[in-house]
């Protein structure tokens, strides 16, 4: 190749990340639907909640996170994402996608699978102890140690997201860190 072309920067297209993408509003379920049909690996955590309306009393999975989804992709695969209907963007910073760690989605998942109480939220808490969980269905688990509405909670963040997850645990069961 000559010096005066231009050079394509080498991507490792095997190495496979997750994503965080946005999805249009409450159609989490839908755009999951067509990624796995379109072969593309994604995740939407569900929590199953009971939903009143006028006339009954009814249990719904809804996403934990309200227009959120994740992909696992790698950057070639970008494109294919982005030209799924529902698919809005990829949750960026300074104008590049931003890779969530693996970690972060099997503590989901774990969470979800646990079928503990969980809480999302968007509020600015303030970091606190850094904690480990010692005991329990969540043990390994890292975070911080907050109190919240007069609880003593663990706060699993989602920094790319700008969004954490609560979750109640007995202080016997943490260790700072």
């Amino acid at each position: 190749m000559e010096p005066n072309d231009l050079t394509a920067k080498v991507i490792d297209t095997s190495n496979l990340q997750w994503y965080a993408c946005y999805t249009k509003p409450r159609a989490e379920k839908v755009v999951h639907q067509r990624l796995v049909h379109s072969e593309i690996e994604s995740y939407l955590p569900v929590q199953r909640t009971r939903r009143k309306w006028s006339d009954r009393i009814k249990w719904v999975d809804e996403p934990l996170f309200r227009s959120y989804i994740f992909v696992r992709v790698n950057v070639p695969d970008f494109i294919k994402v982005l030209q799924t209907e529902g698919i809005v963007r990829f949750i960026t910073f300074e104008r590049k996608a931003v890779p969530i760690p693996e970690t972060q989605i099997e503590a989901i998942r774990m969470l979800l699978g646990q079928g503990v109480e969980l809480e999302v939220t968007t509020e600015r808490i303030k970091p606190g102890q850094a904690i480990e969980v010692q005991a329990g269905p969540l043990m390994g688990i890292r975070g911080e140690l907050v109190e919240y509405r007069g609880n003593r909670k663990v706060l699993v963040r989602l920094g790319e997201i700008g969004q954490g997850i609560l979750v109640t645990i007995g202080p016997e069961s943490l260790l700072r860190i």
